[in-house]
């Protein structure tokens, strides 16, 4: 397990030192430019494999040549992508990154992405696509497609992508219609975040394998009995901002062992949900509760037997610190932050 966590630090940290190399100017941080590049880009010498093609104000995907494994294509005007710019890569292009551009489905023609075998990474967040951009290959580890206007993402799509870890889908169009069993049966996948969407319940078909689960501002108002069972490797879970209700929340919906940190702020709850003794943060902020029930964090207290809860948020609530039963400073004993205002 901590080799694990190791590893997927180590792909974070290399993901945005390379992603966000927004202020690269040739000839400074990278070296002059190689002769292996398209004019209208910059592939230095000392990065040969990437060619810069960010903040140019291009209209159009310029033609990658040989050898090129990492296409920065961020923050420009670009609003088509032609057949035929990838040709010279479709075997070995492993990152495209397509942030910030004017790109709809109707303007990607087919033999451009549809012909990516080797795609690890494709960034396509701030653009125009009202349906999923999908590569053909099964290497694809990661998928960004924030702030666009997807209003649909098929089943089916992701049903061979069996290395595929992240895939972040906020601030979209999306219903807990249009997405059905869209991510059913990928085996690695880690995290998803579908924030800022129009869901009214959590997805469905979710793989066991998923750690992180963001669901904030949406439409939900409950969560289905035994949801979390289906999902033993959870750790993540945040739910924030919905209308969620206690109606909503069967009894024990919470009280799994997995989960590390639950965020239930900004709903409409009146009573603090049961959780899990190995839950560390739980945030209740901004809702209706108006009693503190110490059951819900402890069925009953002892030497082995009482929460693990480090961080608590209650402010918002019509609830105070007096509110805590005395035997509180037993059940909670490794919390160093309860907050009430």
């Amino acid at each position: 397990m901590f080799s694990h966590i190791l590893i997927l630090a180590a792909l974070v940290n290399l993901a945005q030192f390379q992603y966000y190399d927004y202020d690269y100017q040739p000839g400074s941080l990278h070296g002059p430019s190689g002769p292996n590049c398209n004019q209208e880009c910059d592939c230095p010498i000392s990065f040969p494999s990437a060619m810069y093609c960010d903040s140019r104000k291009l209209k159009s995907v310029p033609i990658v040549p040989t050898g090129i494994k990492y296409l920065y294509l961020q923050q420009n005007m670009i609003e088509e992508i032609k057949a035929g710019v990838f040709d010279n890569v479709t075997d070995t292009l492993r990152w495209l990154i397509l942030d910030k551009n004017q790109i709809t489905n109707a303007k990607i023609e087919k033999g451009t992405i549809d012909k990516l075998t080797a795609l690890e990474k494709l960034y396509f967040s701030n653009n125009n696509i009202t349906e999923p951009v999908i590569p053909p290959s099964k290497a694809l580890e990661e998928i960004q497609m924030m702030h666009n206007k997807l209003s649909k993402f098929p089943s089916g799509l992701l049903s061979d992508k069996e290395n595929l870890t992240s895939i972040n889908l906020q601030q979209n169009e999306l219903t807990s219609e249009s997405i059905g069993d869209a991510f059913k049966g990928l085996k690695k996948l880690l995290s998803l975040d579908v924030s800022h969407n129009k869901l009214k319940k959590l997805p469905i078909g979710l793989p066991s394998s998923l750690e992180i689960l963001y669901a904030d501002y949406n439409d939900i108002d409950k969560v289905g009995a035994g949801f979390l069972k289906k999902l033993p490797s959870l750790r993540y879970l945040r739910i924030s901002h919905n209308k969620l209700q206690d109606s909503g929340i069967p009894s024990g919906a919470f009280n799994v062992t997995s989960l590390l940190e639950l965020d239930l702020s900004f709903n409409k709850l009146k009573s603090i949900p049961e959780v899990n003794e190995q839950l560390e943060q739980l945030y209740l902020q901004a809702n209706e509760i108006n009693k503190f029930d110490l059951a819900s964090f402890c069925k009953f207290t002892g030497p082995l037997n009482y929460s693990r809860l480090k961080h608590l948020r209650l402010d918002g609530n019509n609830v105070t610190h007096s509110s805590m039963p005395s035997e509180s400073v037993n059940c909670l004993r490794q919390a160093s932050d309860i907050m009430f205002e």
